[in-house]
């Protein structure tokens, strides 16, 4: 399965619309967001993707009834457990990454929070954080592809 991965899009709407249009392009299946949306009007952009989305709050988002209302309740509270497939996975803004790694529970771990890109398989664990969308800090707006199967994952720039 290949999943779209997005963090930290902090209102970037013109980044937001890149973001949207790389999973539409790549054919991705599920897009997973892992927080600070900021403000509900982002999740408009969303409403283009041709798939299922999942997202969960971060600290920066202010007002999470109607950032869950806009979503039609698929924003969850940080940490989130799915399944995809037959994979469990958990989606998380900030977690304790060393501890849920060394549990190797988890075929895929998404997180995001601190704007830096992290792809790398611990034995069975996918671990990724996409960077941000948003480009705010560190001037590059990334967001993540996945194919889940095959424990592979390529950046993608917008």
């Amino acid at each position: 399965m290949r999943i779209g991965i997005i963090s930290d899009t902090h209102d970037n709407l013109t980044a937001i619309q890149k973001a949207m249009n790389v999973f539409n392009k790549e054919d991705v299946e599920l897009v997973l967001h892992a927080g600070d949306f900021c403000s509900p009007f982002t999740l408009m952009m969303f409403k283009e993707l041709n798939c299922r989305f999942i997202g969960v709050f971060g600290n920066n988002d202010g007002d999470r009834l109607m950032l869950k209302k806009m979503s039609d309740g698929k924003i969850f509270n940080s940490p989130h457990e799915i399944n995809i497939g037959d994979k469990k996975a958990i989606i998380s803004h900030e977690l304790p990454l060393d501890a849920l790694i060394a549990s190797q529970y988890y075929d895929l771990i998404v997180y995001g929070h601190n704007h830096q890109v992290d792809t790398r398989v611990v034995d069975k664990t996918i671990i990724i954080n996409p960077g941000e969308c948003c480009g705010w800090l560190s001037g590059s707006s990334t967001v993540a592809i996945c194919e889940l199967d095959e424990k592979k994952t390529k950046i993608v720039t917008l």
